[in-house]
């Protein structure tokens, strides 16, 4: 475990960023002679190309090159998908658009101005069809199709079945259920997507070199190399240290690579696109939105044998890779942090004329607990207890606990965590509150959300949508590995190259820390790289910044990488002090014997570089090593059907209090008390901004985000006039944070992830607090966001449907 004494240095990230001198995308210029692209998008969510008419675009003084769905049709291959659904994608439309904004040409001219202006001239003739908007309506029988070649609008639709759920519910009490809706949101980073792509023709075939605020997984670099159909050795990904935020929506940046190195083929001079507000609001990613139905079966003391869940994510108009993701990310923690022994799952991905989903922070999870912890309220109300105590009752006590999917929980204290909220929260303060409020005649609600917080993905849970005896043997797919690399120059500095893509959340700040502990080193010796070269950093498929793999998954890398140096460090030194390399330790910047008697770690490294031939027989002449963390705990889906779906799996516990006027139905957050167990804390500040950032973001799905539609596909909220994001105005209620620590046994620091957490239950325990708050007026919350014209259109349902 480190030496928590030792681990107080402030981010190392922040100077930079707060100075003006951080290096985003529009600061890089790698290559002379860049042309500028802009994209002409599609004003129809679903219309037949019938033509687009290129030549007066191409005719414009200082245009380069005009590419349309002629080129793309011509020189791309549609991107591979993670299911055999016959629905391709492209990156532009080319038989014809299936949402507004999705692209259609590229225009590469000498300045933005000019591609702008020319792209203005490219003339579409559409021929309209009727849209689809949301998953209900592509689930209809009678719904226009978005792909024709498929049998339907459903992408994916499986039914897994574990503990005998026929036999549970039928023997149940009580059946509690309900029916939820999770809304379509994003991340909206302060940068947006930006790409600098070059393509190459050499001897051995053609090549592309791009640059991108991109931030993983790498599963998309195969990706990118199939569609433009070229190995993945000739595709080569440089990503800036600093990308301008991200959670998940830049993981899908793939389309606008290969678009850009395709319009730079044409124009034969590499080419820059910069994504603007409103093209990212319009066509950029989102969150996938859910329809869902939750059922529970319930025993007279409250305890939950059984649980159904039917799951219809919409992810736009295309199954995007790296979707259907949201679906199955969840799968090994779908129950919880609850002992529910029976599960049936169905789980569908449809498309509709809306923008395609990717990653958004917590996802799967959002979703998937909106639907759990609104249950349990039912639950609670249906055996009359109270929503505490019906949580309480069917917790996870004993660890490790495996899951009837396959997940295997590695350690935890869920009561402590919870009895912890609880305290923090002052209930009997909050109850007094609320009977006061009441009296008022005001609104005022508690809301509780526990949830399982996953982290360290295995990238195996994406081969559940595939049947089992589908799956081609010997290619399933699974692991959470992370590669490091770190080596000490001749003056014993060392350096740390990280291929895990940080959008902010100061990987460099703990890795520096971990590799200084292990190294017995002052923080100032180390320094860590973030910068991502696909050619020259090490990374495999699962590297990426995504699913809060930094804290269990990259550190141990840095701990073994750093473990290897030092064994070698200890051999050099043994030459100078006579004593045996497992005797030594390091520490403070030296390496000491059990006499007492010490040399400097820069002297023991420079015996390595200058006198290898001093040696102990055996020792490597090498400072620099590169470690690949492969957990065994992450395996492929097993052929029926189990996963565990990630390596550690942390807990959170929620609370939130609410008031509401009864005039404005203004919602109001009173309190907020958030314990996190997140294992072994490596940086307390760290966590901290971790989890107050994850409420923020919580808190724009709760009451603010929502991307929506008209019925005709036409978006409504595609600037941020009608997109809300919170701002520090928002976020100015009483925050009580805590954590608990139990350390995991599967990692060598006992870390988990805590990036996600508030993310996943923020949103859920504001729900049952405001439905807490309505409950004396018979009003049921199923759906987010929620403000006050979403109360006042359920206070006026609810009152026609009393009358």
């Amino acid at each position: 475990m480190p030496d928590t004494d030792r681990w107080a240095p402030a981010r190392i990230e922040d100077a930079p960023l707060v100075s003006g001198m951080g290096r985003f995308l529009d600061d890089v210029d790698p290559l002379p002679g860049t042309l500028v692209a802009a994209v002409v998008r599609a004003t129809q969510p679903h219309a037949r190309l019938v033509s687009v008419d290129l030549s007066r675009a191409r005719a414009h003084p200082g245009v380069a090159a005009v590419i349309g769905p002629d080129e793309v049709r011509e020189a791309l291959r549609p991107f591979p998908l993670s299911t055999g659904a016959a629905m391709p994608y492209l990156p532009t439309g080319t038989d014809k658009v299936r949402f507004v904004g999705e692209p259609i040409a590229v225009v590469v001219a000498s300045d933005r101005y000019t591609a702008e202006d020319a792209a203005e001239l490219v003339a579409v003739d559409y021929e309209p069809l009727d849209a689809v908007v949301g998953a209900r309506a592509a689930l209809a029988p009678d719904a226009p199709l978005l792909h024709e070649d498929a049998a339907s609008n459903v992408a994916t639709d499986r039914t897994f079945s574990f503990g005998g759920v026929d036999e549970v519910f039928a023997d149940a009490v009580h059946v509690v259920e309900g029916e939820y809706e999770f809304p379509r949101y994003s991340s909206v980073p302060m940068e947006c997507f930006s790409v600098i792509a070059q393509w190459n023709d050499e001897a051995d075939g053609p090549g592309v070199e791009a640059w991108a605020n991109f931030h993983g997984p790498f599963t998309m670099v195969p990706v990118m190399a199939g569609a433009l159909g070229v190995p993945t050795s000739k595709v080569r990904l440089h990503v800036p240290a600093d990308i301008g935020g991200s959670f998940g929506i830049k993981a899908g940046i793939y389309p606008y690579v290969v678009l850009m190195a395709l319009a730079s083929k044409h124009s034969g001079t590499p080419v820059r696109w910069t994504e603007d507000r409103v093209e990212h609001l319009l066509a950029s990613s989102s969150g996938a939105d859910r329809v869902m139905r939750f059922a529970a079966a319930v025993s007279d003391d409250g305890t939950v044998a059984g649980l159904k869940v039917d799951l219809v994510d919409n992810v736009g108009a295309y199954l995007r890779p790296p979707e259907p993701s949201t679906l199955y990310r969840c799968f090994g923690n779908i129950t919880g942090p609850y002992t529910i022994g029976a599960v049936e799952i169905r789980a569908r991905a449809v498309v509709t004329n809306e923008m395609p989903t990717g990653l958004n922070r917590g996802f799967g999870g959002q979703q998937l607990y909106f639907g759990l912890e609104r249950l349990m309220d039912a639950v609670a109300g249906a055996t009359g207890l109270d929503v505490l105590e019906v949580r309480r009752r069917n917790l996870i006590h004993a660890f490790p606990y495996e899951t009837p999917t396959g997940g295997v929980y590695d350690s935890g204290d869920y009561p402590a965590a919870l009895e912890l909220a609880e305290k923090n929260a002052d209930m009997d303060e909050l109850r007094a509150r609320q009977s006061q409020a009441r009296a008022d005649g005001a609104h005022y609600g508690i809301g509780v959300a526990l949830v399982t917080d996953p982290s360290g993905t295995n990238i195996g849970y994406v081969g559940l949508a595939t049947p089992a005896q589908d799956r081609k043997p010997g290619r399933d797919k699974s692991g959470s590995t992370e590669h490091v690399r770190i080596s000490v120059d001749l003056q014993g500095r060392v350096t740390v190259l990280l291929g895990s893509v940080p959008q902010g959340q100061g990987h460099a700040t703990v890795a520096r820390q971990v590799a200084a502990d292990r190294l017995g080193l002052p923080v100032e010796q180390v320094r860590v790289v973030v910068d991502m070269d696909t050619a020259t950093t090490p990374w495999t498929v699962t590297s990426g910044s995504y699913s809060s793999r930094f804290a269990p998954v990259v550190t141990s890398a840095v701990v073994q990488a750093a473990d290897r140096i030092s064994a070698t460090v200890r051999a050099a030194a043994s030459t100078m002090l006579g004593a045996a390399p497992d005797e030594l330790e390091l520490v403070d910047g030296t390496v000491r014997a059990p006499s007492g008697e010490s040399v400097q770690f820069r002297h023991a490294a420079g015996v390595v570089h200058w006198d290898p031939g001093a040696l102990p027989e055996g020792t490597s002449a090498r400072l620099y090593e590169e470690a690949a963390f492969t957990p065994r705990e992450v395996r492929a889906a097993t052929m029926d059907d189990k996963i565990n779906s990630s390596l550690c799996y942390g807990f959170v516990a929620e609370i939130v209090a609410v008031r509401i006027d009864p005039d404005t139905l203004e919602i109001t957050i009173d309190r907020v008390s958030s314990v996190h167990d997140a294992g072994t804390v490596l940086n307390q500040q760290l966590l901290d901004g971790q989890v107050y950032g994850a409420l923020a973001h919580a808190l724009g799905g709760a009451m603010y985000e929502e991307f929506t539609y008209a019925e005709s596909g036409q978006p409504t909220s595609a600037t941020f006039l009608d997109y809300l994001c919170p701002t520090s105005a928002e976020t100015g209620y009483e925050l009580r944070t805590d954590h608990v620590v139990s350390p995991s046994p599967l990692t060598p620091l006992g870390a988990k992830g805590s990036g996600e957490g508030s993310s996943m239950s923020f949103p859920v325990a504001f729900a049952n607090a405001v439905a807490d708050a309505l409950a004396p007026h018979g009003i049921e919350i199923d759906r987010l966001p929620l403000h006050g014209e979403v109360l006042h259109q359920l206070f006026e349902t609810t009152s026609k449907e009393i009358s």
